[in-house]
């Protein structure tokens, strides 16, 4: 059975509880070695050798580099989340909220720049076999953005809006990352972008 189709099998049933474990602690050793060297750190025989998993194992779980760090980012935004709503934003209208949301969680990415840098290189690398962790990122990203709108059942126009807001926020970590935007101007492209959530509130029209 190929590596991809192992991996599959294995993602595409519920993870036992020992499964989940092993999966943590590569994930935990991914981003470790992304924090402290970027991309080119993340080894997949360091990885293993790291979370105390078989070469083979880390392989059927994640079968290629990018696949673990595209996961890595999912996970590292999963938990962003929790942060979060921890904490949530505080302004007054649904774009302040998530423009002051998402400034948050680029702040949080900001921290580790060799990580953040790492996880993005992925997502650009990522190609059709790692469609579904990158449809994970998609969805946690949408479901911050969501939340911070105060949302439930998004009409497919905020939904629209909501894509538009995500892209353009992978965008300007992207340009951020690679020195050709500050921080000033991030923010204001994000908060620009999220002016899109009144223009598709309902009860405006």
């Amino acid at each position: 059975m190929p590596v991809d189709a192992k991996a599959n099998k294995v993602l595409s049933s519920p993870l036992t509880e020992r499964q989940e474990a092993r999966r943590r602690r590569i994930l935990h050793a991914s981003a470790q070695l992304a924090s402290r060297g970027g991309f080119d750190a993340v080894q997949m025989r360091e990885v293993a050798e790291s979370s105390q998993v078989a070469l083979g194992t880390l392989y059927r779980y994640f079968p290629s580099k990018v696949h673990l760090l595209v996961a890595t980012m999912q996970d590292q935004l999963e938990h962003m989340h929790g942060t979060l709503r921890k904490k949530p934003p505080t302004g007054e209208s649904a774009a302040q909220r998530v423009a002051e949301t998402l400034m948050r969680a680029f702040r949080a990415l900001q921290r580790e720049p060799h990580l953040a840098d790492a996880m993005v290189r992925a997502l650009t690398f990522a190609d059709r076999s790692v469609s579904p962790e990158v449809d994970q990122v998609s969805r946690q990203t949408t479901a911050i953005i969501l939340d911070a709108m105060g949302l439930e059942n998004p009409t497919p126009e905020q939904l629209s809006a909501v894509r538009v807001i995500e892209h353009t926020w992978h965008s300007a970590l992207t340009t951020w990352l690679s020195g050709r935007a500050s921080i000033a101007q991030v923010k204001i492209d994000i908060e620009t972008v999220c002016r899109l959530i009144d223009l598709t509130d309902p009860e405006r029209t």
